[in-house]
This record gives structure tokens, C-alpha cells and sequence, in this order.
């Protein structure tokens, strides 16, 4: 399976915006440019992520992006459902009823067994995604590389964070 850039795009967005202060914002140009991918490919997923409640957009020349809830409430499988869609990655087309000579319909009364085993897989793939919370990964990381990330965006942060203090 296959997820999308902007599956990776958000997850790194989403933990760049736990450092925030709690009133501060970013821009998306901002997250975009911390990142160095496109601002207008991020906001594709940033906008989803927003309308699941995972982000806080707020409007407005002096707007931006925050968490919408705290790392322990947001799983991995939050953010990839809500930038790559519900739907299983599998989608059987019943491919087995076509053809030059295609079995009789009563036949096809049982779901197709490829299609069960990969919805079961999807199911697993889930499970486990919905294990791992951000906070989890904020969590995992290793005390020097952490030190250096924190090092990289204390300095961004003074330079880009919005801060809003009237809500």
C-alpha cells in the first residue's frame, strides 16, 4: 500500500504545531517552509485536517494553524483518515463477474476471498495506526535528536509563531 506525500506532510505538521505556545498560530507558508514542500500541496492537507478537528484554523491576515486537540487525543490513523479519505485502500470491483464466460450469479453470494483478506489487512493496518498517538511520538524520540529538534524550532518559532492573546 501506498499513502500519499501528504499523509507524511501532515503528521510533521501536526508535530510541529504541539510546540506552539497555547495561543500561538502559524501560517501554512510558515509549516510549508519549516518543511520545504509546497504551501499550496500543504494546504490540501491541512484543510482536512482542520475540517476533522485535529487542527484549529483560524483566519484572517494574522491567522494560522494550532492543534484543534491535545497529542494524546490525535492518533496516526486520525490524521491519515482525514488526509487520504475513509475509504479502504482495497476496493474490490468483482472483477471475477466479468468476462467472456462469467460464473452464474449464484456463485458470487459469498464475498470474493481476496477482498476478505484485504479488508481483514486493512483492519490491522487500522488498529495499529489507532495505537499511535502523537503524543506517543513526541514521546519516542531519542533525547539528542530531540534536543536538536527542539534546538530548530525555538529558533523558527521566534521568528514565525503568531501569537493570539484575545480569543
Amino acid at each position: 500500500m501506498k499513502l500519499g506525500d501528504g499523509v507524511e506532510q501532515a503528521i510533521h505538521s501536526v508535530l510541529l504545531l504541539c510546540g506552539l505556545s497555547p495561543t500561538g498560530l502559524l501560517s501554512a507558508a510558515a509549516i510549508a517552509d519549516f518543511h520545504g514542500v509546497s504551501t499550496s500541496y500543504l494546504l490540501k492537507h491541512l484543510q482536512p485536517l482542520a475540517a476533522a478537528g485535529i487542527l484549529q484554523s483560524v483566519p484572517g491576515p494574522k491567522g494560522g494553524y494550532r492543534l484543534g486537540r491535545a497529542p494524546d487525543d490525535i492518533s496516526l490513523l486520525d490524521i491519515v483518515l482525514a488526509v487520504e479519505g475513509p475509504e479502504p485502500a482495497f476496493r474490490c470491483a468483482e472483477i471475477r463477474q466479468r468476462g467472456p464466460a462469467p460464473l452464474e450469479a449464484r456463485f458470487f453470494k459469498t464475498p470474493c476471498a481476496i477482498n476478505v483478506a484485504m479488508l481483514k489487512a486493512e483492519q490491522a493496518y487500522r488498529a495499529e495506526l489507532a495505537k499511535v498517538s502523537v503524543a506517543d511520538l513526541l514521546n519516542g524520540i531519542d533525547p539528542e535528536t530531540g534536543e536538536a529538534i527542539a534546538t530548530r524550532t525555538c529558533a523558527f518559532f521566534k521568528d514565525h509563531e503568531r501569537n493570539r492573546h484575545k480569543e
